[in-house]
This record gives structure tokens, C-alpha cells and sequence, in this order.
């Protein structure tokens, strides 16, 4: 994570809530030949102390898991380039500002019983989003579509020892530059979520500028 203790004085609640939320990141352990990662979505409890997802069987990591490993899983959120002629200040350098979440801690697999029960979690939990639509449930499925589906899935467990976040909004920054590149971000930003970065970058608590 940046190592700027600016972009890192988010509390604990506000980095599990994103993760939450976004529901969705990148696994990475590593492998024999190298890290070995997979793009998933993830289920992270309100405390944040663990998570379940699942893998296809065939997923790299679902091979080399036989029994517990380190493991890392980053979630990302808006980003954006940042011109140093936004600030409206001098003597600035371009940067990207953007939302990432890191958590790190040890990969498990579970049990083929556990499976369907965790299925019915993380389905529920995002398809509350959704609401008012009536939430899909697996009672949709066919008789044996499912069973056979889950043949091919492998469930796991996620005992998280560490979250990290870093929300680099440009809080070393004077507020005018910040909030004038807040704007410019608004208008003209190369990222993703640019809108919800720029109001993120609006609300940011400045710190000592630089």
C-alpha cells in the first residue's frame, strides 16, 4: 500500500465496508513458477476478521490450496490520472489518485458440504442490493442443474490477519489545488468512477500540505 501515512488514516469500519460493498477483487498466493491470482468476489464479514469465497476447481489456486496458505486480496475502487495543471498551484508533477483495499491473511479450502450454504450467503448478500427485485435464491435452479454446477466448485475460507487501505485523494495538497483537481477529475478524468472520485476527493480531510 502507499506508504504516504496521508492516504492511510481511514478507519478500520470505513475499509470493511468498502470491501463489502464492492464485493468483488483480485485473490494472489504464491505459486511454484511465481503468484498465482484469480478475480472473484468475495464475502468479508461485518468485523472483518474473515471471508468466504469459492473457486473453479480448474483455477490455479484452487490446485495448489490442498491445505492452508499466505494470501493477499486487493480490492480496488475509483481512480483517476491527475494533470499537475488541475492544481492550479506550481512546481507539481503528475500523479493517479484511486481506492485500494488490501487484505492479507490465510487461504483455506472447505469441506464440498460447505458449499451450498455459502453459495446461498453470497448470493443473498448481493442480491439485497438489488432491492426492491425479489432476490434470487438456488431454489431457482432445476432439479440437479445446481448439484452438478457445484461439482466443479471448490469453497474456501479467508482468515484475514491485516486490512490496509489507501484512499489517495489528495490530501497533501493545499485544500484549493484539491479541490480544483476534484473538479477537473469531475470533467475530464482517465480512470474509472470518475464522478464518485471526485466527490471522494471533495470530502477528503486535508493533511499538512507539501
Amino acid at each position: 500500500m502507499h506508504p504516504n501515512p496521508a492516504f492511510r488514516h481511514e478507519t478500520a469500519s470505513r475499509n470493511i465496508g468498502f470491501v463489502r460493498e464492492r464485493g468483488f477483487g483480485t485473490l494472489a498466493i504464491n505459486g511454484e513458477d511465481g503468484p498465482l491470482t484469480a478475480h472473484i468476489p468475495i464475502l468479508l464479514n461485518e468485523s472483518g476478521t474473515q471471508a468466504e469465497l469459492h473457486l473453479v476447481r480448474s483455477n490455479p489456486i484452487a490446485r495448489a490450496c490442498k491445505e492452508s496458505v499466505h494470501a493477499v486480496f486487493t480490492v480496488t475502487g475509483p481512480d483517476s490520472y491527475i494533470s499537475p495543471d488541475w492544481y492550479g498551484v506550481e512546481d507539481q508533477v503528475p500523479t493517479w489518485n484511486y481506492v485500494a483495499i488490501r487484505i492479507t491473511g490465510t487461504l483455506r479450502p472447505l469441506p464440498q458440504d460447505q458449499l451450498h450454504p455459502l453459495l446461498n450467503r453470497l448470493s443473498a448478500h448481493f442480491e439485497a442490493h438489488l432491492l426492491p427485485k425479489a432476490p434470487w435464491t438456488t431454489d431457482k435452479m432445476s432439479d440437479g442443474v445446481l448439484e452438478r454446477m457445484m461439482r466443479q466448485i471448490q469453497p474456501f475460507h479467508f482468515e484475514v490477519a491485516k486490512i490496509d487501505g489507501t484512499w489517495k485523494l489528495g490530501q497533501n495538497k493545499p485544500e484549493d489545488a484539491r479541490l480544483t483537481a476534484a473538479d477537473h477529475v469531475a470533467g475530464y478524468g482517465i480512470g474509472q468512477e470518475t464522478q464518485i472520485l471526485s466527490a471522494l476527493m471533495r470530502g477528503a480531510k486535508p493533511e499538512t500540505s507539501k
